[in-house]
């Protein structure tokens, strides 16, 4: 089985200490079987040479890809890595390999889906709450407020018994809805938290927190990267 995790040089740098490999790690997988993949590796890496893709969390997504200018000095994009990300997502959903999204990852997905972004909450829209906790003092592994399945029946819905605590280290959010998704849940002041294949699909699913930080004190977010890697196991298995 490989499983490729799609993050910035940054976190790619850390390697085996990146959070995003441990929790995958901590939910089964073998370290061989993960490779942290960046926008420097696409003359080599296609998604349709993965069991199961996980899109990390990172940069900006370049505002033009949803129709818009930058309106923000607070966007701070990085175009090799959409182009890559969106490369990437065609072949894995060509393969209907599972799909893994965290932070970024809705972002992105969303937006090749067809959606839209809130480019910067705070200034394009109203949130009640604080959803970057580091403004707040709080650690990356402490939650900050709940997010409310709004989907019982999705993957989402079979880890989240109605409503769980995240944490919260974004400043965009899903606007527009892509068509061929639909939302499994929302923050407490309303804003999309989790999104999943409309479609009769293996796995796809995206979270807007971090999951990755938490897996070592909340099962349920360790249940996230456990649902995933029985996905890519199943895929892997059939070939």
């Amino acid at each position: 089985m490989r499983i490729a995790v799609s993050v910035s040089e940054k976190e790619k740098a850390r390697g085996v200490e990146s959070p995003y490999f441990q929790a995958l790690q901590a939910a089964g997988a073998e370290g061989s079987e993960i490779e942290l993949v960046t926008a420097s590796d696409a003359p080599r890496v296609r998604g349709e040479d993965y069991d199961g893709i996980l899109f990390a969390g990172g940069e900006d997504v370049d505002p033009s890809f949803y129709g818009e200018q930058k309106h923000h000095e607070s966007v701070h994009d990085h175009r090799p890595r959409d182009e890559f990300e969106f490369s990437l997502l065609e072949g894995a959903l060509a393969r209907r390999a599972p799909i893994l999204g965290i932070c970024r990852g809705v972002q992105m997905i969303n937006v090749k889906f067809g959606g839209t972004l809130y480019q910067d909450m705070k200034e394009d829209a109203e949130p009640q709450l604080e959803h970057r906790q580091t403004d707040l003092g709080k650690s990356r592994q402490e939650p900050s407020h709940a997010v409310l399945v709004t989907d019982s029946e999705s993957n989402l819905g079979t880890i989240v018994q109605g409503a769980c605590r995240v944490n919260s280290l974004h400043h965009q959010a899903v606007k527009r809805l892509g068509r061929g998704l639909k939302v499994t849940a929302r923050s407490e002041d309303g804003f999309v938290e989790a999104v999943e294949s409309a479609e009769e699909y293996p796995f796809l699913m995206a979270v807007q927190w971090h999951p990755e930080e938490m897996v070592a004190n909340s099962a349920e977010q360790r249940e996230i990267f456990v649902q995933f890697l029985a996905k890519c196991r199943e895929g892997a298995a059939r070939g």
